[in-house]
């Protein structure tokens, strides 16, 4: 049987050659090959610094507290993304107050001032499947109400909103570099963007222990640091991560061509440049298309079944939570289909016929 898994890493030989040089170089943690990545990525997407992290939560939780984020105080967040979206601001005593989506699956700005108290502090709007949030709406309720914006880039790496790549939009930018992202270190990883020196620099001393030097330290600090091996391979992933992502697009494409009509199909707004990093689509049959594609041999996924004001362990912290009428419905029906960067187009027609043969329409 054919088999066509949902994602799959992007390796070829100048990647392995990366690793195998910087495990040659005798240098493991923060040296060259860290210092150069992350100049890479400011550059690519356009911030004056990058600032590597152990993980995305590492690097959310770093920016929460160089932010001085504090007990009792509240950030907007849509509900439907990964938990680890909340579980920062939950590490620093923040309450996340949760939104529903609209038609992106992204924060709906239409409901962000009603759901604002004296306690609102900042906005998280999180890019969810590679398709940005729609930012001029955030601002211009942040701007109102005098509130910070952070954006979770974990899923859009190289993706645009109005020409502007995502991560360079707001104060600071959190990336992910998980194996399943678009661009990925061959483990877990990842990075704060900002154009904010002051920012960087406290950051850069907080995943170190909160070092000045090697032994005097500042403050109190944490073990979130970046290595060698993994800035090495990044290195190159970043340099093939223009072609990775036209091809997602290139996927989607034909996913929407064979697709319109028969299930409901992901939208992308005029002033997105959306990277897929999911191709998620929406069907009432949802459980049942599932175990058919299995059948033949097709991955499929849901991201995510459980919104996070559902979650058992928000549910034990917190009381009053809200219903979130949109959420609650896509999370019964979406399904991600295949997609990563380097995905045959044979294959994508394989998924396509398959899911065509469910409906009868084949």
């Amino acid at each position: 049987m054919k088999k066509v898994p949902l994602s799959r890493v992007f390796v070829n030989d100048e990647v392995r050659e990366a690793g195998i040089r910087a495990m040659n170089s005798g240098w493991y943690i923060l040296a060259k090959e860290c210092e150069a990545f992350e100049a890479e990525l400011a550059a690519y997407v356009g911030t004056k610094e990058a600032v590597l992290c152990s993980s995305w939560t590492a690097g959310a939780l770093m920016l929460h507290h160089a932010m001085g984020l504090c007990p009792g105080d509240e950030i907007l967040v849509p509900s439907h993304t990964a938990f680890p979206s909340i579980e920062p601001m939950i590490h620093r005593g923040a309450r996340p107050v949760f939104i529903d989506i609209d038609e992106t699956y992204c924060i709906d700005v239409d409901l962000l001032e009603a759901s604002m108290t004296s306690r609102t502090v900042g906005i998280l709007p999180v890019h969810l499947y590679g398709h940005p949030a729609n930012m001029d709406g955030i601002f211009l309720a942040a701007k109102k109400h005098g509130l910070w914006v952070v954006e979770d880039c974990a899923q859009a790496f190289g993706a645009q909103y109005r020409g502007q790549r995502v991560g360079s939009i707001a104060g600071a930018g959190a990336f992910s570099f998980f194996p399943s992202k678009n661009l990925t270190v061959m483990g877990d990883g990842g990075c704060i963007t900002t154009s904010d020196s002051a920012l960087a620099g406290k950051l850069r001393m907080l995943r170190d222990h909160g070092r000045k030097s090697k032994y005097v330290h500042d403050f109190v600090g944490y073990n979130f640091r970046f290595n060698e091996i993994q800035a090495a391979v990044g290195r190159v992933e970043l340099r093939n991560i223009d072609n990775l992502n036209e091809h997602r697009r290139g996927v989607a494409a034909r996913y929407n061509d064979r697709l319109e009509g028969v299930v409901r199909t992901p939208p992308e707004r005029p002033w997105a440049r959306a990277v897929y990093h999911m191709y998620v689509i929406r069907t009432e049959r949802r459980d049942a298309l599932a175990e058919f594609l299995k059948g033949k041999g097709i991955g499929t996924g849901i991201h995510y079944p459980v919104p996070n004001h559902q979650q058992p362990a928000i549910m034990k912290l917190y009381s009053n939570l809200p219903r979130l009428p949109k959420t609650e419905v896509a999370v019964s029906e979406i399904l991600s289909l295949p997609i990563y960067g380097d995905l045959p187009m044979e294959d994508v027609d394989y998924v396509c016929d398959a899911v065509l043969e469910f409906f009868g329409k084949k």
